[in-house]
């Protein structure tokens, strides 16, 4: 890939997917040591793809208006690093939807940021070629991401799991905050 504007997007973004696909399959697991009502774990979940709804039909009607996409990309990184940190002390069910809401607020904003970026920076005449590069980077990250999230949390705990997830979207964070704002 010769777009330095999206390798970078890449890079970061697949950090990013790496750090949120430690939790994985392992957020029922977490739930149930919280809560052993199977419904908790449907709930909660419920909770996020709600506001994740609402706020993304929000930021639909007024991300436009925005100039910096960056921006976006940028609260979507640094609302789920600060949510994910902030699962280190949920104790009760009713936090743990708190988070929930948070973290689909932090999809609303950096997940259609990171969809218009990409957008905007695909060459011609290679968008199969770039959508498959991204899908196969987004895949990996979160196969491997999925895998050693299992490790750190059978071998370390949860704690050590919030904090590998909320350091790691931080780097993707300042990743892209240091770049240059004309890169994207």
């Amino acid at each position: 890939m010769n777009n330095k504007s999206l390798k970078i997007l890449f890079v970061y973004n697949g950090v990013f997917v790496f750090a949120g696909s430690l939790f994985g399959p392992l957020y029922a697991v977490f739930v149930g040591m919280i809560d052993k009502e199977i419904l908790s774990v449907s709930a909660t979940w419920s909770a996020f793809l709600i506001s994740t709804f609402i706020f993304t039909l929000i930021i639909s009607r007024v991300g436009d208006k925005i100039k910096e996409k960056r921006n976006l990309l940028l609260g979507g990184f640094l609302v789920r690093a600060l949510t994910w940190f902030l699962f280190i002390y949920a104790t009760n069910i009713s936090y743990l939807v708190f988070l929930q809401i948070l973290l689909g607020l932090g999809e609303a904003l950096g997940t259609p940021a990171f969809e218009a970026i990409f957008a905007e920076h695909l060459d011609a005449r290679r968008h199969i070629e770039e959508y498959a590069d991204w899908k196969m980077i987004m895949n990996g990250m979160t196969g491997i991401g999925t895998l050693i999230g299992g490790l750190i949390a059978a071998m370390l705990g949860f704690q050590w799991l919030f904090i590998s997830m909320g350091t790691l979207a931080l780097i993707s964070f300042f990743g892209v905050l240091l770049q240059p704002k004309k890169l994207f």
